[in-house]
């Protein structure tokens, strides 16, 4: 089964998507990540959009994308001048499968505009040695 997501992101905002579930065998991973500025045809616009497995500080001003951060899942970054598209690059890490809540992020590095984005995940049943890793590591912050 897919769930999606979709929602607007202002400047250094965070959401929480809400997957917890009680008893935890219920997991997830992602199959779609996009987003699109919310005024395409504006003149500048350095958009970073990032999926974490836990809660970052607010208000998250960060615009570096770190790999080596086992709490990150996915990462957007869209950069537009005079209307035009620059860059779009989107990077998920397909092969992650948690079963709590997540956090999604933006910046705008060149302004203060808002972000659209639209998630696609997929729900697997876990057997409950996996739900207890899934669990630790979501509790841990660490793989």
């Amino acid at each position: 089964m897919i769930k999606s997501f979709r929602g607007e992101l202002a400047d250094t905002e965070v959401q929480k998507i809400r997957l917890s579930a009680n008893n935890g065998l219920m997991g997830y991973k992602i199959n779609k990540f996009q987003g699109m500025p919310t005024d395409p045809g504006a003149a500048i616009g350095e958009h970073t959009v990032q999926l974490f497995l836990q809660k970052p500080d607010e208000p998250f001003t960060s615009t570096e994308v770190h790999f080596s951060n086992p709490l990150l899942l996915g990462a957007v970054s869209l950069s537009t001048h005079s209307g035009n598209l620059l860059y779009n690059e989107i990077i998920v890490f397909d092969n992650v499968k948690f079963n709590q809540d997540i956090y999604i992020t933006h910046t705008d590095r060149a302004g203060s505009a808002s972000f659209n984005y639209y998630l696609e995940l997929e729900q697997i049943k876990l057997d409950l040695n996996e739900a207890t890793v899934a669990t630790l590591k979501d509790m841990r912050g660490r793989e």
